[in-house]
């Protein structure tokens, strides 16, 4: 293969993905598998093994962050601020991936700066268009803060 054919292969975007729930880790990956982006998806089911991981200096920051909010131990909300902190961990693309909609919940992850919400749509077609919108997002290269009224992603 020549080196300009090489550049015209889309790059692998590496997901990180942090949820609790079983199923919901399951249902990610479904949805990850059926879209037309290739993608290498990692989880961890909280807080706690989620910091770790990012902590590890032989592994390479991932493409995105999914972060899941309710999890036991150490939640969504303290991890998102443990992130933002850090100065090898703050440009992290972070999608708060959560079924909450609490206004003042909203109001707290955009001011800790998360790069967009999305709730965990309750259909599969639904969680696949979200995703697709999120990845298309992360895939140019730089993602700007958004505004508050561009901070929902919905998958529309």
């Amino acid at each position: 293969m020549k080196k300009s054919d090489a550049s015209q292969l889309p790059r692998i975007l590496n997901i990180l993905f942090a949820d609790d729930d079983d199923d919901d880790r399951l249902l990610f990956e479904e949805a990850l598998k059926e879209l037309p982006l290739p993608t290498k998806l990692t989880t961890v089911e909280n807080g706690n093994q989620l910091m770790e991981r990012l902590a590890q200096k032989r592994t390479k920051l991932p493409d995105a962050l999914f972060l899941d909010l309710n999890m036991p131990g150490k939640n969504g909300f303290a991890c998102l601020k443990e992130i933002k902190l850090n100065s090898k961990l703050e440009k992290l693309p972070v999608f708060i991936f959560s079924t909450a909609n609490d206004p003042d919940m909203l109001n707290l992850v955009y001011k800790d700066a998360a790069h967009y919400y999305i709730r965990k749509p309750a259909e599969f077609s639904q969680l696949k268009k979200v995703i697709l919108q999120a990845l298309t997002l992360i895939s140019q290269k730089k993602i700007p803060l958004p505004g508050k009224e561009d901070f929902v992603l919905t998958g529309d």
